[in-house]
């Protein structure tokens, strides 16, 4: 087998493994219990608010999992990590198939955010990680496209779902999870063992100039700032519009629909983006621009108004992702990029955490999610600010501005 023919025989594995576990780890974890807030709140299982502080509850488990994923990896295996995901996932699914205590659901929400924060960790860590380098642009493009089919997925597979009894979306949703986890082994098991890297090279590696920490600090505040942003669409959208707004879950389902169109192509759109604008001006760019689409609610509510919010910031979610990931790469290089960006998942994931419990409590107390959407635009323009004072120039000596540079991105 030619080398080129055995690069391409990899590529699929690892999108296979990439694509499952943000199809699950986000996509169903995450976002399909979105889709299922209204038929929970309309059968009497819990109150407006229990719901979403259920829907919060995903949200700390994701900042326990973002902690201890390289840990779980590191002593049991990745595979074996991936394998009681997958599994832990499914099961959080089937123990909600039937109507019971708070604390009962507010457990199985939290091990699924936990279990989907490993699988967004370690499943994309590891198609990289055994893709060679010259394939890992399109395998690191597609593999994020998991989460808006996830969106996607849950927008058309729940409505139809509902009609048959609410423990039947429950119980579909674990199968599909389980069905998901099962491709994703089979092609992990497909794949290459990595080899296996130097670390005296990468210990020999140069520390980051103090100018080039500042701006590291920057992107990874603009990207803890993009967690709050990220929690009006992603937890409240749909039973926004289908209650508070009035629409009924048919029209807010067909605008989950297309939060998922965009979050699939949002990683695909910034594959042609970057190579025209380079990493800071796309990530600049992209946070303003869903700064205008979280805010978009706030303003105006027309068929319109609310289709474009939906694929924008649809598109914007994974989008963000990967261009702060890109940026931190292009401005420290592959050996620390592992590290740093641990710590911008981190950070992430606590704003996200502290964001769900404090929106929820604002919607709680106001009786309305329209002013998380305004306060979500609002953090995503401090993160645009954040973004674009990140640049090591703006830090460097006077003397060393014109001749300093960032490191070349990956890939």
């Amino acid at each position: 087998m030619t080398a080129t023919t055995r690069n391409k025989s990899t590529v699929v594995p690892a999108i296979a493994v990439g694509l499952t576990s943000t199809l699950v780890g986000i996509g169903l974890a995450r976002f399909a219990y979105t889709a299922l807030i209204p038929p929970v709140v309309a059968a009497q299982w819990f109150t407006t608010s229990a719901a979403v502080y259920l829907g919060a509850a995903n949200l700390l488990g994701y900042l326990i999992g973002a902690v201890t994923a390289h840990a779980v990896s590191e002593r049991f295996g990745a595979r074996a990590t991936l394998a009681a995901s997958f599994g832990l996932a499914a099961l959080s699914f089937l123990a909600c198939a039937h109507a019971a205590p708070f604390a009962w659901f507010f457990f199985w929400r939290l091990l699924s955010g936990l279990t989907g924060a490993w699988l967004m960790v370690v499943g994309p860590a590891i198609a990289l990680a055994r893709t060679d380098p010259d394939r890992r642009p399109i395998v690191g493009s597609l593999m994020f496209m998991g989460i808006g089919l996830g969106a996607l997925l849950s927008a058309l597979v729940v409505p139809t779902l509902i009609h048959a009894g609410l423990w039947v979306a429950w119980v579909t949703l674990g199968a599909l999870t389980l069905i998901a986890g099962t491709v994703g082994d089979v092609a992990l098991y497909q794949l290459p063992n990595p080899a296996v890297a130097s670390d005296r090279i990468e210990s020999d590696a140069p520390a980051p100039s103090p100018a080039i920490r500042w701006a590291v600090a920057l992107v990874v505040a603009a990207y803890a700032c993009d967690g709050i942003g990220f929690v009006p669409h992603t937890t409240f959208w749909v039973d926004y519009l289908a209650r508070e707004v009035g629409l009924g879950m048919g029209p807010a389902n067909v605008q989950w629909a297309l939060f998922g169109l965009g979050a699939m192509l949002g990683p695909v759109a910034t594959r042609f983006i970057v190579p025209c604008l380079g990493w800071r001006a796309s990530l600049t760019t992209g946070f303003v621009t869903k700064a205008l689409a979280v805010g978009l609610p706030f303003v105006a509510i027309s068929v319109w108004t609310r289709s474009l919010s939906s694929i924008v910031v649809g598109a914007l979610i994974p989008g963000i992702v990967a261009l702060t990931s890109g940026r931190l790469a292009e401005l420290v290089g592959p050996v620390e990029h592992k590290r740093l960006w641990g710590r911008a998942t981190a950070a992430f994931a606590l704003a996200q955490a502290i964001a769900g419990y404090g929106l929820s409590g604002l919607a709680t107390i106001t009786g309305s999610y329209r002013p998380t959407f305004a306060i979500g635009a609002a953090v995503l323009a401090l993160a645009f600010a954040l973004a674009w004072f990140g640049d090591p120039a703006r830090f460097a000596p006077r003397r060393n501005r014109l001749s300093s540079s960032p490191p070349q991105a990956l890939g």
